[in-house]
């Protein structure tokens, strides 16, 4: 009986250990492919600041990204950091002023931003 109960136990840490981690269904998205395309990286946008319909990968995305800036991307996988990275270069460099509405959005006193600089100068 003993056994029986540390094995739910152990299986129980398991489960939630694992839902402490975002979905990875959608980490085979081509990021480079949706940079590139301006009509689909433009209906993200427009999904992410409710301008527009959301795709079922948009609608996670969005429920997920307030979360992700809060803890620091911290139940991201590498795939999810590496992607994050990416696109939030990209949004910098080539879109700033789609890039001002996410932030003013989604960190309007700056505070993620913030975290998210210091961050990318010690890497």
């Amino acid at each position: 009986m003993k056994h029986l109960t540390m094995v739910a136990i152990l299986a129980m840490v398991v489960v939630l250990a694992s839902a402490q981690k975002y979905t990875d269904k959608f980490d085979n998205i081509d990021v480079d492919r949706v940079l590139s395309n301006d009509r689909i990286l433009n209906n993200y946008l427009k999904c992410l600041l409710d301008k527009g319909p959301c795709t079922q990968e948009g609608r996670e995305l969005k429920k997920t990204l307030p979360d992700a800036l809060k803890t620091n991307c911290e139940k991201c996988s590498e795939k999810q950091r590496t992607s994050s990275r990416k696109v939030i270069a990209h949004l910098e460099d080539r879109k700033p002023q789609e890039w001002k509405k996410l932030l003013d959005k989604y960190d309007p006193e700056g505070i993620y931003k913030s975290k998210y600089e210091k961050l990318n100068k010690r890497s």
